[in-house]
């Protein structure tokens, strides 16, 4: 095997390509251990709605970052960069070879690019915004920072906060600002991306939201929600909001699981979208070359 020292492989895509297999398989071949980048699975008893690797599928590879949180708390994007760089350092000092796996974007440019180093959320700013329309704040931000309100909707009102809060808090426009990474590891990723023809891909997401109704999905988030109440809605997590508000006796429990199939859909679209946008990536078309084969194909690089 060739010097892998701070070497790792990115393995991305959208939701039920077949990221989970492939990457476990290709852990074994290589030695590695696994970093969830799932901004879902971080949580405890988010089990089948998230797709949650099970044990016996894990295969006796570690993983990480999944299961490290209960619902109530909060896990930003710069929560995953620190937990997941700290993670990197400890492999690399064993020569542990890493394979970050998920299908959140903004985790995975965050330890590939690293994250600009913005101001956290200042709860009196916040108070003082929610005194305002939406319309008031967004024509400050045009005031502030022209570039980033011509690439907010105006009526986006959690992006205009945010960009608003960065200007004021730091006398510096935020469209600057967040283009300013800084990396905080010494790896170097080759960035894989998975992807089915979309007339394969939607059937399979169909199929796969029908599998977790069949393991338990109702029973799961009903379980869930009677333990955490309110602050397991805000998660507003694919699965779990549907079948909250087939619950909550707003939908029936039909639709909700068709709402899910839906949202699981354009959830996909979008993440293919974003990947599609980082050209960097190589993609690996699942209905053209077999599972195996794209796994021979990046072992080689390796071996």
């Amino acid at each position: 095997m060739k010097n892998l020292k701070n070497i790792g492989i990115i393995i991305a895509g959208p939701t039920g390509v077949g990221k989970t297999s492939l990457s476990i398989k290709l852990a074994k071949a290589l030695g590695a251990e696994i970093i969830s980048a799932d901004s879902a699975q971080v949580f405890k008893g988010l089990d089948i709605g998230t797709g949650k690797v099970t044990h016996n599928e894990m295969d006796c590879i570690p993983h990480h970052l999944i299961d490290i949180l209960e619902p109530t708390h909060k896990y930003s994007v710069g929560d995953f960069q620190k937990n997941a760089d700290s993670i990197l350092h400890n492999l690399g000092l064993n020569n542990t070879f890493p394979i970050v796996v998920g299908g959140t974007g903004l985790y995975l440019s965050s330890i590939i690019k690293g994250l600009s180093p913005l101001p956290p959320a200042n709860k009196d700013l916040r108070e003082t915004f929610s005194l305002l329309s939406t319309e008031e704040l967004y024509s400050k931000l045009i005031e502030l920072d022209f570039d980033s309100a011509k690439n907010i909707h105006e009526n986006n009102r959690v992006k205009i906060e945010r960009a608003l809060e960065v200007c004021l808090l730091t006398n510096d426009k935020f469209s600057i600002l967040s283009l300013q990474n800084i990396k905080s590891n010494e790896f170097t990723f080759e960035k894989i991306a998975l992807e089915r023809n979309r007339e394969n891909l939607y059937p399979r997401i169909n199929k796969r939201v029908d599998q977790m109704i069949e393991k338990g999905l109702i029973s799961e988030v009903s379980s869930l929600y009677k333990k955490y109440g309110n602050k397991l809605k805000t998660l507003n997590i694919i699965g779990y909001s549907e079948i909250i508000s087939a619950l909550d006796g707003e939908i029936s429990m039909d639709l909700a699981i068709e709402n899910i199939k839906l949202h699981s859909r354009r959830y996909a679209k979008r993440q293919f979208t974003w990947f599609k946008n980082n050209s960097d990536y190589t993609w690996y078309n699942l209905d053209e070359m077999s599972e195996n084969e794209v796994i021979n194909v990046i072992l080689k690089k390796y071996i």
